[in-house]
């Protein structure tokens, strides 16, 4: 494993596709387990043309980077001959593989594959009863029971009666078993289990190999149902968005159209209590919307004219007029599922480990079920019978389902659960490393603070704090500068009714003067104001100032009315999340471009290390030099102007909502940015590789516990396979535990 532990960044695989190359996804219905994904990847490796494949079990889709002359039936071909049912996941499939590693290693941007509306995806799905596993095990069963009632009533016919039944669930057994032998898998689980069912029925054991058989198609089935319990996790997402919307058009009353149909630019109405059908900018109206299900929080946001909403957000008190910002396919939800099952494809370096481990130990199991056959009655003079029983066995108890889903059906119950959440991480080599994080480096404007000025404090010279406020709001009216939002917004939040201005004028460098309520008035800065400023006024502004805070003076008739101080402020949650980490053993620093006392002011109240006044070329310097001292660190930012650093980072993390274009650039994104999000993260990790172990314990454990009693002729061939069987659907349960862990 230690081979492998440093690569950890899906989008830094080698594989490169070359120029003309194209990406296709599938999706495949009877793959439920570990083995099959070997057999699939196997086969389509060996399609000439076919350049890459990636196969995501829980996701339930294959990946094909391939040539532009390779149609979807070269690959559908083999697929069924294994007994697999396919179909691109986008019927305009075939579109042209991204230059970048990210289009073609583990962890795709979500712009980089074709994809259909999710929503359209999910609903494509039968029912598991209405599948080919279950009338396969249900006619075995039939035929094993008429043995048995054979076997009761006429002693004589028992016999032909269980070959009868040997042969309805070994037919279609060997049959893929073949099939997976000819596209380069001989060592498969169906081959294993047909050497057994003849070798059973050589040795005269065919009432026991009749059995084998028919308790293999159920646990097949068992399977089957817990992969796709796995996969209605994320999934389960699309039904969050509404099958219709009310268009306005034309000036007519709304009226309901398909939700899949909704364009970029088309005008909707939002009734109380309905979910949004769509991405969205709030023309008008007001209301309060429970965005639980795209970001994780619990209490809902008050929204008004301008702001952004989520498709699948639930509409609280208030009508809302929408201006749809992306169709059905690129909205928040179907952006989130894709990331996750994109991301799903990608292997963690666990999950490699294991695969890696499964093609040398099923050849191995193979040489010890021979041995056991063939060296007792060799040796020691055993029973040819008994030994040869004993060896089938073994054999069965040697398949590695158990082993290889492991690893697979844990990460894909974390992506989700972290999804679901608004924890987007882009693989589960993300998810890997992020357990293993010991210092996270945190950008400060828009991370760990709000990202835009906050009225702190208000110091009233003349008058009281609120005729201080209003004046300076009533010129700040019409400005559209960031501490003019600032001085309005707390205007607002007090409820003050700001008068009107006449005569406004900007002062270049200095602020801004005009005429309220009939006399002269200005909000400019100490330096400008500074004649009229007196020795303990100046001490005051110093103060503010040594504080990272912004200051402006309030003059009302050339005489200081008042001081107004304005911060960036903390994030209300950047505290405790840095604390959380604290108590994970993880140690926290801020790596800005502000100005130092800002910069101090802000560690300060944080309790983080800080480091100032940096350039992007020095975050990355000083990242570089934390790994370089045996740290693994991860840069939390925006995306965008921490570029560098979050590329540098052994995981890079991007704070953002829905639609930013961080979830595209980074390794993973905190949708709702909340600094204690960084945590939960990593405590998702630790729960996720906890659980990995488990799995790899517990199925490792079982076959170890088999194998033993089964050479000491304890058990035999029908616990052989439940032994099997049993940790595969073990391991599975265990893994969705996860869906339900609060992070």
């Amino acid at each position: 494993m230690h081979g492998i532990e440093g690569d950890i960044r899906p989008h830094r695989q080698p594989h490169q596709p070359g120029a003309g190359h194209r990406s296709t996804r599938y999706r495949v219905t009877g793959m439920d387990c570990g083995s099959c994904a070997a057999k699939i990847e196997t086969a389509l490796r060996r399609v000439p043309g076919v350049d890459d494949v990636r196969v995501s079990v829980p996701g339930g889709t294959v990946t094909v980077v391939h040539g532009a002359g390779l149609g979807s039936d070269a690959v559908i071909r083999p697929l069924a001959a294994l007994g697999y049912g396919a179909e691109p996941a986008d019927p305009a499939a075939d579109r042209p593989a991204p230059a970048c590693g990210g289009g073609c290693c583990g962890s795709a941007p979500a712009h980089s594959h074709s994809h259909p509306d999710p929503a359209v995806q999910a609903a494509g799905e039968s029912p598991w009863w209405r599948g080919r596993k279950v009338r396969l095990a249900m006619v075995s069963g039939a035929t094993l029971a008429l043995a048995i009632a054979a076997g009761l009533l006429v002693p004589g016919a028992a016999r032909w009666a269980f070959l009868l039944a040997l042969v309805v669930g070994l037919v279609p057994v060997a049959r893929r078993a073949l099939a997976a032998a000819r596209a380069g898998t001989p060592f498969s689980i169906e081959t294993l289990m047909t050497v057994a069912a003849l070798g059973a029925l050589a040795i005269g054991a065919v009432e026991e190999a009749a059995t084998v058989l028919f308790l293999f198609l159920v646990g097949e089935l068992l399977e089957g149902v817990a992969a796709g319990r796995a996969r209605a996790g994320i999934r389960g997402l699309t039904a969050l968005v509404p099958d219709t919307a009310l268009l306005e058009r034309d000036g007519a009353p709304p009226h309901p159209v398909p939700a899949a149909g909704l364009t970029v630019g088309a005008v909707i109405l939002v009734r109380p209590g309905d979910r949004l059908a769509a991405d969205g900018v709030i023309l008008s109206g007001d209301s309060a919307l429970d965005e639980a299900p795209v970001t994780g929080e619990s209490l809902p946001r008050r929204k008004g004219a301008g702001e952004a909403v989520f498709a699948g957000t639930i509409n609280g008190d208030g009508v809302l007029r929408v201006r749809v910002t992306a169709a059905a396919r690129d909205n928040t939800i179907a952006r989130i599922v894709r990331l996750v099952e994109e991301a799903q494809e990608s292997k963690a370096p666990t999950e490699r480990l294991i695969d890696r481990f499964a093609r040398l130990y099923t050849p191995g199991v193979v040489a010890v079920a021979a041995l056991v056959m063939v060296v007792p009655p060799l040796v020691a003079g055993g029973a040819w019978a008994e030994w040869v029983y004993r060896g089938l066995a073994v054999l069965l108890i040697g398949c590695p389902c158990a082993l290889v889903i492991s690893t697979p059906a844990a990460i894909a119950a974390g992506l989700s659960n972290g999804a679901r959440r608004g924890l987007l991480l882009k693989g589960g080599a993300v998810l890997e490393a992020l357990g293993r994080v010991t210092t996270v480096a945190f950008d400060k404007t828009g991370t760990l603070t709000e990202g835009k000025p906050r009225v702190t404090d208000l110091v009233a010279i003349q008058g009281g704090e609120a005729a201080l406020l209003g004046r300076a709001a009533a010129l700040e009216a019409g400005s559209s500068h960031p501490l003019a939002g600032a001085v309005l917004a707390a205007a607002a939040e007090r409820g003050l009714a700001v008068p009107a201005a006449d005569g406004v004028a900007a002062l270049a460098g200095a602020g801004v003067r005009g005429r309220v309520e009939g006399r002269a008035v200005a909000l400019l800065s100490p330096q400008a104001a500074a004649s009229a400023l007196t020795a303990e006024q100046a001490e005051r502004v110093a103060a503010f100032a040594r504080d990272g805070k912004t200051v402006s003076v309030l003059l009302v008739d050339d005489r200081v009315a008042g001081l107004i101080a304005l911060r960036d402020e903390p994030r209300a949650d950047a505290r405790s999340g840095i604390e959380a980490l604290s108590r994970a053993g993880i140690r926290s620093v801020m790596l800005t471009g502000d100005n130092g006392r800002t910069a101090d002011s802000v560690a300060r109240a944080l309790a983080v290390e800080p480091h100032a006044e940096l350039l992007p070329q020095d975050k990355l310097r000083l990242v570089r030099d934390l790994q370089a001292r045996g740290e693994r660190v991860a840069k939390v930012g925006d995306g965008i102007n921490d570029a560098p650093a979050l590329a540098a980072a052994d995981v890079g993390i991007a704070m953002g909502g829905g639609t930013d274009v961080a979830l595209d650039t980074a390794d993973a994104a905190i949708l709702h940015g909340r600094v204690g999000d960084v945590a939960a993260m990593v405590a998702l990790s630790r729960r996720t590789m906890a659980n990995i172990r488990q799995n790899i314990t517990l199925a490792l454990g079982l076959k170890a516990v088999f194998l033993v009693t089964t050479v000491f002729g304890v058990t035999g061939l029908w616990p052989a396979i439940l032994a099997d069987t049993g940790a595969t659907v073990l391991v599975t349960a265990n893994a969705l535990r996860l869906l339900s862990i609060r992070p």
